[in-house]
Formats: C-alpha cells, structure tokens, sequence
C-alpha cells in the first residue's frame, strides 16, 4: 500500500507541476484548444489522485483489490493524460498514438467499475 501512495503523491506532484507550467509556460505557446485539452489531462490526473488516496486509505478494500484499483488508474493517467501532455506540447505526432487517449479512458472507465462492483459486493 505504501508503494500505492507513494506513486499517488508523485502522481500529484507531477499535476501540480503540469498544471502550473500549462497556466504559466505553455498559455502563450499552445493554441487555445491544445491548452484546454492540456488542462482537461492535469484535471484528469489530480481527479484520479484524489481517488487513489481514498482507495488506497480506505479500510473497506482488501489490499489486492487497493492494488488491482491502483494499477488501473495509474495505467490510465499514463495513457491518458501522458498522450495527452505528449500531444499538446507537440513531441509526439497524433496519428501515431491516437488510440491512446480513449484507451487511458476506458481503463478510467474500468477502474470506477471494480471500485462500484467492490462496494456493491460489500452490501
């Protein structure tokens, strides 16, 4: 569990980090639809920290499901909001990773899924 959020805090780091630069560093670089698209990964990504540290604290979930959970969403920040920073800020060309994004947004998706048929099993 410790690993879980420890990866959760750098994971909040780098939102905040991103979040910054985007609102400072990129405003003036990027268009206005690549900037929002860039705000719309860092919101993603601090949404699904907030929701590892309660995954993750929460006494209700046995430590494989935490675990299970954890890698779901960590997988689906880094497809999703990692294609999106790599678009954005333009090192990597769409076409090639277009498949990316909804991929991270379906393991999104299927994350909230175990996390709703866990608490279903709990009643």
């Amino acid at each position: 569990m410790n690993r879980n959020l420890s990866i959760t805090a750098l994971l909040g780091i780098i939102a905040i980090i991103f979040g910054a630069f985007g609102a400072h560093a990129l405003k003036e670089v990027l268009t206005i639809d690549a900037l929002q698209s860039f705000e719309t990964a860092v919101r993603y990504q601090m949404y699904h920290v907030i929701v590892l540290l309660f995954v993750n604290t929460y006494a209700g979930f046995s430590t494989k499901i935490k675990n299970s959970i954890s890698l779901v969403f960590f997988i689906a920040i880094l497809f999703f909001s990692g294609s999106i920073y790599a678009i954005t800020m333009g090192r990597i060309d769409p076409k090639f990773i277009w498949f990316i994004t909804p991929l991270g947004g379906f393991l999104f998706i299927a994350g909230w899924f175990i996390m709703l048929l866990n608490f279903l099993k709990k009643n």
